[in-house]
């Protein structure tokens, strides 16, 4: 008899849980959700894993009042951005708060930089609190925002829906005041039945027939031990490029080429005997359920095997078939069929089509979107690409984990594959 699945379990435990309390019960957490508060739990700070954003202003161009009242009417529309999670009797819920606009004046002092004190500014991320936020460091001759969200509330289309509910609240001068109740309500309504939806797509993906499959995909892992730290090197190490398009159908072809580039980079990286596991997410809606505000996606993990990069594609699109397997489930279905995978990531890719991003717009000034190298990264390496008129390829390694020669070299790798696609 075939033991119930993680996440029919998670959603017996929470019915039990919530059974009596009506309307004002908390909302469970979607898989995806499940990960980043697991995350978040095994962290020694209890940080979450966070989204940066960063924009260049002139100097004096944002005004930090009207910032907190827009971020304020924009959490007030989208219960996703005034969620806090919390653990009751041992089961993961969410509870929608009040909405809040949270801005915090990051000082920069003399002879230092924005990209100096904003990375500590984001290490020190307060536990509570709302899941956007906002840092503001000031210079002389212009000021660098930085908008944040925890992970568990973003993915790549609310980063789109955020620029530009932000740039018309801003510019329009509303707070969380000017969004009627019965307005509120809906929303609040639309997201509980967008996690309801999520849930039901999750647990039928969690058939047995869907652990066989990830079982069988991930058979060949065979994740490098722990890279020996080196205390001695602090900080984030990084290096970009540009690119053309690779030929094809935009998106659909440059995604895969990036996934087999970065996969190349992870065996540059820890060695030709090893096959690391990779991650990526993978977003959408479910069926039926309208486009709120929210993380409504998947972390998809990817063996970075050697082998004929069609096959790798192909067996890319039969992924996405089982995509909506939860993260917990293809990791216990695994350690099942016996492969020593902790659900621990050698390397992370992300992907953003900057065509669904509107840019930030407060007043009359434009934001300048800048990259800050000295981030926190959730695994040794992280790759990030960026699809616009050409392919901005970013990749960042944690220094205590990877020799900068090392990373460079892994990047190079990395670049040789696309520069072919």
């Amino acid at each position: 008899m075939q033991s119930p699945s993680i996440t029919s379990a998670y959603l017996d435990r929470y019915r039990r849980l919530t059974g009596s309390e009506g309307a004002g019960a908390p909302l469970p957490v979607t898989g995806a959700q499940r990960r980043f508060l697991l995350a978040r739990r095994l962290d020694p700070a209890g940080r979450p894993a966070l989204v940066p954003l960063f924009f260049a202003f002139p100097s004096g161009a944002v005004d930090v009042a009207r910032l907190r009242a827009a971020a304020g009417h924009l959490a007030a529309l989208h219960p996703a951005l005034r969620v806090r999670p919390e653990v009751s009797r041992g089961v993961p819920v969410q509870r929608i708060g009040a909405p809040e606009g949270w801005v915090r004046e990051v000082p920069v002092p003399p002879g230092a930089t924005a990209a100096e004190v904003l990375p500590r500014a984001l290490a020190d991320w307060p536990p509570e609190g709302p899941p956007l936020r906002f840092f503001l460091a000031t210079g002389e001759d212009e000021d660098v925002l930085a908008l944040v969200l925890d992970h568990a509330v973003c993915d790549e289309q609310s980063l789109g829906g955020i620029t530009d509910g932000l740039t018309r609240a801003y510019a329009e001068g509303l707070g969380p005041g000017d969004v009627p109740e019965t307005r509120a309500a809906e929303g609040a309504a639309a997201y509980r039945e967008a996690v309801e939806l999520q849930l039901a797509a999750e647990e039928r993906s969690s058939a047995p027939a869907a652990r066989a499959y990830w079982a069988r995909r991930l058979a060949g892992l065979r994740p490098p031990p722990p890279l020996p730290e080196r205390p001695e090197a602090a900080g984030t190490g990084s290096t970009r490029l540009r690119l053309p398009l690779p030929a094809g159908d935009g998106r659909a072809a440059a995604f895969p080429a990036a996934l087999d580039a970065c996969a190349r980079a992870a065996r540059a990286l820890y060695g030709a005997e090893h096959v690391p596991a990779l991650g990526y997410p993978w977003g959408g809606r479910p069926a039926a359920a309208e486009p709120v505000l929210g993380c409504f996606l998947n972390t998809v993990a990817h063996p970075a095997d050697a082998g004929d990069p069609e096959a790798r594609t192909a067996a890319w699109w039969d992924d996405l078939d089982h995509a909506d397997a939860p993260f917990d489930e293809v990791v216990h279905a695994v350690r099942g069929a016996g492969v020593a995978w902790s659900g621990r990531f050698d390397g992370l890719l992300t992907f953003e089509d900057l065509a669904r991003r509107p840019p930030l717009r407060l007043g009359g000034a434009t934001g300048r979107e800048t990259h800050l190298d000295d981030r926190p990264l959730q695994a040794p390496f992280a790759v990030s690409v960026s699809y616009g008129d050409d392919l901005l390829v970013r990749m960042a390694w944690r220094r205590s984990d990877v020799d900068d020669d090392r990373a460079e070299d892994a990047f190079a790798a990395l670049v040789s594959v696309l520069a072919t696609a």
